[in-house]
């Protein structure tokens, strides 16, 4: 039993380090701000353990700025006033800058609805002109002109109020979709560019959160939210003045109760801001929970993990209905509140009213107008209620998106790229050191050299650096200190398209997308004629089977190519990189999921494939190095041994002694 709540408490920790992993990610900076920042004997707040709301008051606005920028805010229930202040700010910056290419569009339909809101003011004035003026000369017996004047103008209102409501709809549908339209466009533009360190810790479930349910969040304020909050502010201001004007004395009646609708309103705008914030938390982690657990379906249903992925997928789930059920909640308390203020004033200005239209002070007409008024302006306060609920969960999603967008990227694009239009390979590290965020020196001191066109394999045990080594290469994560240039130039002053261009990297991961194999294959150089591709999976010895299969390269290759094997994969991976043709190839355990023919296969295809042009290869299989020309056997980050396989095969060194530790396994 205490076992069993153990393994429960370390999931929930590993559920909540998941759902905290974007927030300790926020705010990341390059490699080289970190380090200069390091020199200069400061630490930033999450370094020493101090959070933004524990910093006193004496912080600086643009402190607080830095510390929450990004995603720091997420999972966080309880913020400060001044970093909500923060969060509100950089959210209506997204808004407004989402809204401004739409500006005419928006200044045109503001007058369409102000015409709109007009005519419908129009009719109960029109009404009591109807009592008053209307009626009363049929009484006398001098026809009904006047009321049918007065009958022809409250038609022409209603048709006036029809056909610009319509308008008002289709032109608002419109920009709301072209806005979303355009913040889907930059939130997935900016996801691709965010750096690898980034989405190691932001989890893909919480990214199609954003773009799925905050996206649908904000269309909602946009179909609908926007359209009440337009009318109803129009609606009530222009009754509140026509109150006034009808009468002076009924509308300050009117508007006494006016102060406890604003209070009233503020409390429901602060509740429903922290319940709606923990809203969108909530179903980011349903989401999360439900993609994990889907995605890695082949574990679960392995190891029998079903009823506890539901245990947990049941709590969150509750959870979220918990989030939501304080917000209806809130609601259920706001609209009938708003309903009964509303009842008790026109009980009031009834009873005043009728008084005042005993004594003859104020007419049937204008008592008639008023409550037809009151009727307009406690409605649109039914439809405010509603559009906060839109506003607080869009205006939660867009705190959000908004916090994905400012996040910058940890490998910063070159502020002058230098091009490279043809690269020969030759890498050179220089005094690079290199440590993950808040991890202890990967690479303490490094220097090295790698000549154009030189097979250079990195053996040595797990989490010597082999990995890092590579990554650096792809420019994946800039070092801490010290440089690495491709031909003389630095990675960080290389142009991204020509680093892209001429180092490619294949890792044991082998990815494949969903189409075809020929799609596959082409990734790696979008635009190549099937000529090329069939001629790419010829030279590493993937055209056999391709052709094997039941519609060649035209064969569905299907989610995650799961109707191919591991080895068929990692084989179309070897094609992609081939068809690439790049500069520099990096070989991450490119051939841990063969077997021995099909690597033996590879093997004499990559003699072909590496001959003038600079390679990389991180193996533990020391099958792989025999066609190195170059050997680095690296511990802890250093390169312990150097030389060509033969040579260290022959010695009493670490790869000898490897070397013949793999021997043994064989036998």
């Amino acid at each position: 039993m205490s076992q069993e709540t153990g393994n429960d408490a370390e999931t929930t920790a590993g559920d909540t380090e998941r759902a905290g992993g974007a927030r300790r990610g926020s705010g990341l900076r390059s490699a080289r701000e970190r380090s200069d920042q390091a020199r200069r004997g400061k630490r930033s707040p999450r370094a020493s353990g101090t959070t933004p709301a524990d910093k006193s008051a004496s912080t600086s606005e643009a402190g607080d700025a830095e510390a929450w920028r990004g995603v720091a805010a997420e999972s966080r229930d309880e913020i400060s006033e001044r970093v909500s202040l923060l969060l509100r700010t950089r959210s209506r910056r997204l808004l407004g800058d989402l809204l401004r290419p739409h500006r005419r569009a928006i200044a045109v339909l503001t007058a369409v609805i102000v015409v709109s809101n007009a005519a419908g003011l129009a009719l109960p004035y029109l009404v009591k002109a109807g009592i008053d003026d209307g009626i009363p000369p049929m009484l006398r017996g001098q026809g009904a002109g006047t009321l049918l004047a007065i009958v022809g103008a409250v038609l022409a209102a209603t048709l006036t109020q029809a056909l610009t409501r319509q308008a008002f709809l289709q032109m608002s549908g419109r920009i709301g979709q072209d806005i979303l339209l355009e913040l889907r466009r930059r939130v997935f533009d900016h996801f691709q560019r965010l750096s690898l360190s980034f989405h190691e810790k932001y989890t893909s479930g919480r990214v199609i959160s954003r773009l799925t349910s905050d996206v649908d969040a904000i269309a909602e304020l946009l179909d609908s939210g926007f359209d009440g909050l337009v009318t109803a502010v129009l609606t009530l201001c222009g009754t509140a003045v026509m109150l006034l004007v009808l009468d002076v004395r009924l509308g300050l009646v009117a508007l006494l109760p006016l102060p406890v609708l604003l209070l009233f309103t503020r409390w429901f705008r602060r509740q429903s801001s922290v319940t709606y914030r923990r809203t969108r938390e909530a179903v980011a982690l349903v989401i999360v929970h439900f993609v994990e657990s889907m995605t890695g379906i082949r574990a679960v249903q392995a190891f029998r993990r079903e009823p506890r992925n539901q245990e947990i997928f049941e709590r969150l789930n509750a959870d979220y209905r918990a989030a939501n059920t304080r917000g209806m909640r809130l609601v259920a308390v706001f609209m009938p509140g708003i309903k009964l203020i509303g009842n008790l004033t026109v009980a009031a200005v009834l009873l005043y009213g009728g008084l005042l239209a005993l004594r003859g002070t104020v007419t049937v007409g204008v008592l008639a107008a008023f409550l037809l008024y009151l009727r307009q302006f406690y409605e649109p306060m039914q439809e405010i209620s509603q559009f906060y609920n839109a506003l607080q969960s869009a205006g939660a999603a867009l705190e959000k998106l908004s916090g994905v967008l400012e996040e910058r990227p940890s490998v910063a694009p070159p502020r002058r790229p230098v091009p490279l239009p043809r690269a020969a390979g030759a890498l050179r590290f220089e005094a690079v050191r290199f440590a993950y965020p808040s991890g202890p020196p990967v690479l303490p001191l490094l220097d090295l050299e790698i000549p154009a066109g030189q097979t250079v394999a990195v053996v040595g045990t797990t989490g010597a650096g082999k990995t890092t080594l590579a990554k650096l290469i792809a420019r994946f994560h800039d070092p801490v200190a010290g440089r690495v240039l491709l031909d003389g130039v630095d990675l960080r002053d290389l142009d991204e398209n020509a680093l892209r261009r001429h180092v490619v990297m294949v890792t044991q991961e082998n990815y494949l997308f969903s189409g075809t194999v020929a799609d596959n294959v082409r990734f790696g150089r979008p635009g190549a004629p099937d000529s090329e591709i069939e001629r790419a999976a010829e030279a590493i010895g993937a055209h056999t089977f391709v052709s094997a299969l039941p519609d060649g390269f035209e064969t569905q290759v299907g989610k995650r190519g799961g109707r191919m094997s591991a080895g068929q994969r990692q084989l179309v991976a070897f094609a992609r990189a081939f068809l690439a043709d790049p500069a520099v190839l990096i070989l991450d355990e490119a051939t841990s999921s063969l077997d021995v023919p099909s690597e033996r296969l590879v093997q004499r295809a990559l003699r072909t494939i590496l001959a003038d042009r600079t390679a990389l290869i991180i193996a533990h299989r020391l099958s792989t190095v025999e066609i190195a020309d170059r050997v680095l056997v690296v511990e802890h980050g250093r390169i312990v041994e150097d030389g060509p396989p033969d040579r260290l095969i022959a010695g009493a060194g670490r790869f000898a002694r490897l070397h013949r530790a793999w021997l043994d396994s064989l036998a």
